[in-house]
C-alpha cells in the first residue's frame, strides 16, 4: 500500500475536505488559487473517492485533473473506469457525469482546474455504487 505521500505530491495537502459529505473515506483539499482560474490540490486517502457530480456552465466551464501521486480511478456516467497515475491529464467538459478518487490500495493526489465558465457550477449527486467500485483492481 502506497501510504509515504512524501514522494508524491508536490503542494502540501492541506486541511480536511469542508466538502466531505460528498466523499466516501477521508479526502484533504488546499487551494492554491482562488483569483482567475480556481486551483486546488486535493489528497484522497486509499479507497476515498468522491460523488457523482457535473461540473455546469452555459459556455465554457468544466475541470482538468492533472495527477501528481499515488493510483486512482476516473469515471464517466455510462463509461468504463480508467485507472489514473502521476502524470496522467483528465479534461473534463461542462455537462459530463463523473466521479474520481484513489484505488482501494493507494494514496491519491491530483491538482483540480476548474475551467472558466459563464454561470458555472458544481452539482454534486449520488455516491457511486460500492459493490462496482469493489470490482475496480
Amino acid at each position: 500500500m502506497e501510504n509515504n505521500l512524501e514522494n508524491s505530491v508536490i503542494f502540501d495537502k492541506g486541511e480536511v475536505n469542508p466538502y466531505g459529505k460528498y466523499f466516501s473515506g477521508t479526502s484533504y483539499l488546499n487551494m492554491l488559487t482562488l483569483e482567475g482560474v480556481v486551483t486546488a490540490n486535493v489528497t484522497f486517502e486509499p479507497g476515498c473517492i468522491n460523488n457523482w457530480h457535473t461540473h455546469n456552465a452555459d459556455k465554457g466551464g468544466g475541470q482538468i485533473l492533472l495527477v501528481t501521486g499515488g493510483r486512482g480511478w476516473y469515471q464517466e456516467f455510462g463509461k468504463e473506469a480508467q485507472e489514473l497515475h502521476a502524470g496522467d491529464v483528465v479534461v473534463i467538459p461542462a455537462g459530463v457525469k463523473h466521479w474520481h478518487g484513489a484505488a482501494k490500495d493507494s494514496w491519491f493526489v491530483h491538482i483540480a482546474v476548474e475551467v472558466p465558465g459563464e454561470n458555472s457550477s458544481n452539482e454534486w449527486q449520488e455516491p457511486v455504487d460500492r459493490n462496482e467500485y469493489d470490482t475496480l483492481k
